[in-house]
C-alpha cells in the first residue's frame, strides 16, 4: 500500500474511532514517519484533550514539535515527562543539543541511561562525548570537551557548537531582532559592502536588561542567524584564585573563538568581569579586565569575524572603558516579552495540560512586563490550586482562563524592582544617551 492510501486508511480509521488511542498513536508515528509533523501536532493534542497524561501519545507529540523546528515547545513537554518517562530524558537531550546546551544535554542523557541502558543511542552518546575514554584527561565540561591542553600556555581548547537557532524561534520582539540584524547580522552576511566602507564584520554588543526576558537565547539566535558557531562563557570559567590564571583563561577563551571563525562568543553576567576598577581595591581584578579590554581590541590578534555578545542585568556596573569605540559600543535594551511573545510563552507552557478553552491572549494582555520565568511562574501557580480541586474530583480538572488570570494576580512580576533601579538611572546617569531605549520603553 502506497504511504497515501495508508494515511488516508489510518485517518478514516481514527474519524470513526477517536477514542481508540492505539489507532491514534499508530496515525501520528505515520504522519511522523512521512513528514506531517504539523498534522501529527494536531492530531497528537486532539488525542490528548481526552487523555492528557498519556504518557506515549506526549513524546510524540514533542517529536513533532522538533520536527517543526519548535524546540522551546517541545523541551516544555518533555520537561514535564522525564520523571516518569526515561525515554523524555533522552528525547529531551536531543532537543537540548540542537539548541547548543550540551550541558543539559549530557546530564538528561545520563540519567535516561542510568535509569534503563538500553535506551543507548550509539550517535547521541558519541555527539555528547558521553562515552569517551577516560585515559586521555578529556572530559567533557559544561557542555563543551575540554580536548588535552593548549600547546602555548596548558590552558583548556573549549569547542564552540554550532546553534541552529534562529529569530524565527524567538518568539516576538520583532523591533529588537531589527535592529539586532542591521547592527549585526548583515555585516557578516555582506561583508564585502562593509569592507568597501573599510569596516570589518564583527565587534562587541553588550545587551542588558533586567533577568529571565532571554538575553542568553537572543544570542543563541543572533549565531545561528549568521550560521556562526556559539560559545557560551561563564564566570566560573575564566575567574581563578591564583594570580595571572583568570587573564590566561580570558586569553585561553578568545583564541579558541577566534579558531571557529565566524563565531558568536557570549559572556554572561558580563559585569562580574567588567566591573569598574575604580570600585576595586584590588589590582588582580584590574589586571583581569585589563585582559579584557586587550582581547576586545584585538590588539595581539585579528578579531574580524568574532562577534562578541555580552549580557548583564546592571549596566551601571561596568566599567566605562568597555563602551568605546570597537569594544561594546553598540548597547541594546532586551525587554520583558511584549504581548505576542507573552502570549506564545503561555501557549508553549500550556502545551499538553488539561484545559478547556484558555484565551493566552487575555491572560498576555494581564501579564505586562512579566519575564518568561514570570509566566511560567504563574501557570504553576494555576496548576497548584487546580490540584486540590482535581483530588476532590478524582480526575484532573482542566485549566480556564480564570484560573491563569487569579493566578497573575497573585504572581507579580520579579522585573519590577528592576525596573525601579533602572529608573533611577535613566533619569540621572544618562547624560551619554546610554539609556536611551530604556527611556523610550519606560516612556519618561
Amino acid at each position: 500500500m502506497k504511504p497515501d492510501d495508508t494515511l488516508r486508511s489510518l485517518r478514516d480509521a481514527l474519524a470513526l474511532s477517536p477514542q481508540n488511542l492505539a489507532l491514534r498513536k499508530l496515525l501520528v508515528e505515520t504522519l511522523l514517519a512521512h513528514g506531517h509533523a504539523a498534522e501529527a501536532e494536531a492530531v497528537s493534542i486532539a488525542g490528548l484533550e481526552s487523555s492528557p497524561d498519556d504518557k506515549a501519545l506526549l513524546l510524540l507529540l514533542a517529536t513533532s514539535y522538533r520536527d517543526q523546528g519548535k524546540r522551546s515547545a517541545a523541551a516544555v513537554v518533555l520537561e514535564n515527562l522525564v520523571d516518569r518517562e526515561p525515554r523524555a530524558r533522552v528525547e529531551l537531550a536531543r532537543v537540548l543539543l540542537s539548541e547548543g546546551d550540551i550541558e543539559e544535554a549530557v546530564r538528561h542523557y545520563k540519567l535516561a541511561l542510568k535509569t534503563d541502558v538500553t535506551l543507548r543511542d550509539a550517535e547521541l552518546s558519541e555527539r555528547l562525548g558521553v562515552d569517551l575514554p577516560r585515559d586521555d584527561d578529556s572530559e567533557l565540561v559544561d557542555g563543551r570537551l575540554r580536548q588535552g591542553v593548549s600547546s602555548h600556555d596548558g590552558d583548556p581548547h573549549l569547542v564552540p557548537v554550532r546553534s541552529d537557532i534562529k529569530f524565527v524561534h524567538v518568539g516576538g520582539l520583532r523591533d529588537l531582532k531589527k535592529e539586532i540584524h542591521k547592527k549585526i547580522v548583515l555585516p557578516i552576511l555582506q561583508p564585502e559592502i562593509y569592507k568597501a566602507y573599510g569596516k570589518k564584520a564583527g565587534g562587541g554588543i553588550l545587551m542588558y536588561g533586567p533577568p529571565g526576558c532571554g538575553k542568553t537565547f537572543l544570542a543563541r539566535a543572533t549565531a545561528g542567524e549568521v550560521d556562526a558557531h556559539f560559545l557560551s562563557i561563564g564566570i566560573h570559567e575564566v575567574l581563578d584564585m591564583w594570580i595571572g590564571k583568570s587573564e590566561r583563561n580570558l586569553h585561553a577563551v578568545f583564541e579558541s573563538a577566534r579558531r571557529y571563525r565566524p563565531c558568536v562568543l557570549f559572556f554572561d553576567e558580563v559585569d562580574a568581569l567588567g566591573a569598574s576598577r575604580g570600585d576595586m581595591k584590588h589590582s588582580a581584578g584590574r589586571q583581569t579586565i585589563n585582559q579584557f579590554l586587550a582581547e576586545l581590541d584585538g590588539l595581539a590578534s585579528d578579531n574580524e569575524g568574532l562577534l562578541v555578545l555580552a549580557a548583564t542585568n546592571a549596566p551601571w556596573h561596568m566599567d566605562s572603558a568597555f563602551r568605546r569605540p570597537g569594544r561594546f559600543d553598540r548597547v541594546i535594551f532586551v525587554p520583558p516579552p511584549d504581548l505576542e511573545a507573552r502570549a506564545e510563552i503561555l501557549r508553549l507552557l500550556l502545551a499538553g495540560k488539561p484545559q478547556d478553552g484558555i484565551d493566552v491572549d487575555a491572560v498576555a494582555k494581564k501579564t505586562e512586563r512579566y519575564s518568561g520565568a514570570d509566566l511560567k511562574a504563574v501557570v504553576d501557580r494555576a496548576i497548584e490550586e487546580k490540584l486540590d480541586e482535581a483530588i476532590e474530583l478524582g480526575r484532573a480538572a482542566p485549566l480556564t482562563t480564570k484560573d491563569l488570570l487569579k493566578a497573575a494576580r497573585a504572581q507579580k512580576s520579579t522585573c519590577l524592582d528592576w525596573f525601579q533601579t533602572a529608573k533611577n538611572y535613566v533619569l540621572y546617569a544618562n547624560e551619554g544617551g546610554l539609556y536611551d531605549d530604556l527611556k523610550s520603553y519606560l516612556r519618561l
